[in-house]
């Protein structure tokens, strides 16, 4: 993505962020599947520019979560803000114009076979009627951030896993979205895969200070994030010196539909909670 298209986005982030609101504020968010409790009384915050890692094991209602502050699903109790608005009480009209604020990667992916690249990218883009020619460039930008831009004519049954989940990336942030959703998007990769993932996660984070929440199975994954900067010099993703944590990175860890730890990462690193210690190690 070019530097002054990047330097003019974050900057409107920035102005945007003169509101010390909350992005996102879970109350006692309850819901049951057939008699089984999913999540029960969930609350927590999350703050304009911060990346939430959300962790736990499988099963645990991460992905429920994550729909029901998507406004995808509706919880049984409780309330969810997003930007302010009550999503658990609006209409679907009124959540449709939320959800184009919002960037979201699924686990896999869920690109449209039948359309090129270009064109599952520029998806909300066409939705909103943007000239055909400022949508090309904004695809050709969102590709060049996740290293793609020579597939833009492909096919996704043409793509390996990993390159099919970097689109799905570029989709999620072609609007410059002031909140993204990653639910699991290194489920089912190799490592090394994996990382390049995680890479772009901590680009989008340091480059557009975009408020984000992240479903991870891999601990090494949580803590990649946690631990690692973008050198906006060298275009890499490097550790953070002197053993270094992001402070804006913190966690939430689900276990059986409760949330056991809500913190930073030295927080949770050095946490005496037998559960989360087994847990971590």
């Amino acid at each position: 993505m070019p530097e002054d298209i990047v330097s003019a986005d974050t900057q409107q982030k920035q102005g945007d962020a003169g509101s010390s609101e909350p992005v996102v504020v879970v109350e006692g968010v309850s819901i049951t599947f057939d008699v089984k409790p999913v999540l029960q009384d969930i609350s927590f915050t999350v703050q304009r520019g911060e990346t939430r890692i959300i962790l736990g094991p499988a099963g645990g209602g991460k992905s429920v979560l994550m729909k029901l502050v998507n406004g995808l699903m509706r919880p049984d109790t409780g309330t969810i803000r997003v930007f302010g608005e009550d999503v658990t009480r609006m209409k679907e009209k009124d959540l449709f114009m939320l959800r184009a604020r919002i960037g979201m990667v699924f686990q896999e992916s869920a690109l449209f076979d039948s359309l090129s690249v270009e064109d599952n990218v520029a998806y909300r883009l066409h939705e909103d009627r943007v000239p055909e020619e400022e949508a090309h460039q904004r695809v050709v930008e969102a590709l060049q951030f996740v290293e793609l831009e020579h597939t833009i004519a492909k096919f996704p049954p043409e793509l390996s896993g990993g390159m099919r989940r970097r689109v799905s990336i570029a989709r999620a942030i072609i609007a410059k979205p002031d909140l993204i959703l990653y639910d699991s998007p290194t489920g089912g990769l190799d490592p090394i895969t994996s990382t390049t993932i995680v890479d772009l996660v901590v680009k989008q984070r340091d480059v557009t200070n975009t408020t984000s929440l992240v479903i991870t199975h891999r601990l090494q994954d949580a803590y990649l994030l946690a631990r690692s900067r973008f050198n906006t010099e060298t275009g890499k993703v490097e550790p953070i010196p002197n053993d270094g944590i992001n402070d804006t990175t913190k966690f939430l860890v689900l276990n059986e539909g409760k949330v056991v730890f809500d913190g930073s990462t030295q927080e949770l690193v050095h946490t005496t909670d037998p559960w989360l210690r087994e847990y971590l190690s």
